[in-house]
């Protein structure tokens, strides 16, 4: 603790419980918009990974508000908000949407799937033919009619879910800009920046899952595809990072009278995670490879190597980003004259090992749907040939 702070703010009160929440929102609201890049804008190139995106979403979506309910008291209470409405409330705003939008990707997952849970029943066992029964609500028709039809619903709602996905997220930005006592969140940026950090995570995860999985199985990458999110991926992380650095830039040439307060937070307390980490490293090596694999034709094997590696990059700088919004807008004393300290726990019921399950628990979800509906076309799920293999 340097300087003066007050009592009740030595210690940190959203701790990484409320960091891992707009991370995983943000996973959603990105997966989702790489689904809707296909069933909506027929970007046909990554196909391979549309159906995984919007079931990864709806997998995400189940566990986003995880972490808040980790971090409330009584997490009983989470539900008064649905029961007794209040409209003019930003958490309740919060829960309205989220319900919502997750009735319309449920539907959305339903209607993709559907013709393969068919398939499924018909070549079942007894518990899967009960299980696909159930899921399918005892429809078991299926015909290119049908298929045709449920395809337009799909595009209706993957359009409908953009401006849904983008308030999910955005509200978070929201939620922080609207604290107009803390300089560090109270910016109208505040809002755009996390609904594109969100999609550049989004699109980072299906690369590094994607290629991950093909590696482990032995599958053939979808060179089109990767080469395609790649793309995508230099784009929105261009625009994000900008915002970010525009945000900074904004508050400084302002020079209020907070500045003061903000220069010794950016150049001392985050000075490691958010100049070092965030853009030093996070930002610019995953710019320049990105940059350089959509710009030149690299060999598959280098392109891959490339664009996992931009990824994995791309998912830790969005996670410092949560980290130094929330983290850092709490260590700095109302009164201006000080800073605290944050060093997250262990095994505490917020600690970093609850965290990681958390995250976890989606990506084993992921593989459990896999099992029963494949998430990827058969095209994509083709062993290597050996000549492949060996020419790399």
């Amino acid at each position: 603790m340097d300087g003066y702070v007050f009592p009740n703010e030595v210690n940190v009160v959203w701790t990484v419980m409320i960091v891992l929440y707009p991370y995983i929102t943000g996973l959603v609201a990105g997966a989702f918009v790489v689904s809707s890049l296909y069933h909506l804008f027929d970007r046909h190139q990554i196909k391979a990974v549309s159906r995984f995106s919007l079931v990864a979403a709806l997998v995400f979506l189940m566990f986003a508000t995880l972490p808040l309910l980790m971090h409330l008291g009584r997490p009983d209470r989470a539900f008064n908000i649905m029961i007794t409405p209040h409209f003019t409330s930003a958490m309740a705003g919060f829960g309205y949407i989220y319900s919502a939008y997750f009735i319309v990707v449920a539907i959305e997952v339903w209607l993709v799937v559907r013709s393969d849970l068919v398939k499924r029943y018909e070549s079942g066992g007894l518990l899967t033919r009960a299980f696909c029964s159930v899921v399918l609500l005892g429809d078991r028709r299926d015909s290119p009619e049908m298929r045709r039809a449920n395809h337009r619903i799909v595009r209706f709602l993957a359009g409908l879910g953009i401006p849904m996905a983008c308030l999910l997220h955005g509200y978070v930005g929201f939620l922080f800009g609207s604290v107009k006592a803390n300089p560090w969140w109270s910016t109208p940026l505040m809002f755009v920046i996390f609904i594109f950090s969100a999609i550049v995570s989004g699109i980072a995860v299906l690369t590094f899952h994607y290629m991950t999985i093909a590696w482990i199985n032995g599958w053939k990458v979808d060179q089109e595809c990767v080469r395609a999110l790649g793309g995508f991926l230099w784009g929105f992380m261009i625009v994000a990072v900008s915002l970010e650095v525009l945000e900074v830039l904004s508050i400084a040439y302002k020079q209020t009278e907070e500045w003061e307060l903000l220069y010794l937070l950016i150049t001392k307390k985050l000075f490691f995670t958010y100049v070092i980490l965030q853009y030093l490293v996070f930002s610019l090596i995953p710019f320049f490879l990105l940059g350089i694999n959509t710009l030149f034709r690299l060999r598959d094997r280098v392109s891959n190597v490339v664009l996992w590696v931009a990824s994995v990059m791309l998912l830790a700088q969005v996670l410092l980003m949560r980290w130094n919004v929330v983290i850092g807008g709490q260590l700095f004393s109302k009164s201006h004259r000080g800073f605290t300290d944050y060093m997250p726990g262990w095994g505490t019921r917020e600690g970093l090992i609850v965290a990681v399950i958390i995250f976890t628990i989606p990506f084993i979800l992921l593989y459990v749907f896999h099992r029963i509906v494949p998430l990827f076309p058969p095209e994509v799920m083709v062993k290597k040939s050996k000549d492949a293999t060996a020419q790399g």
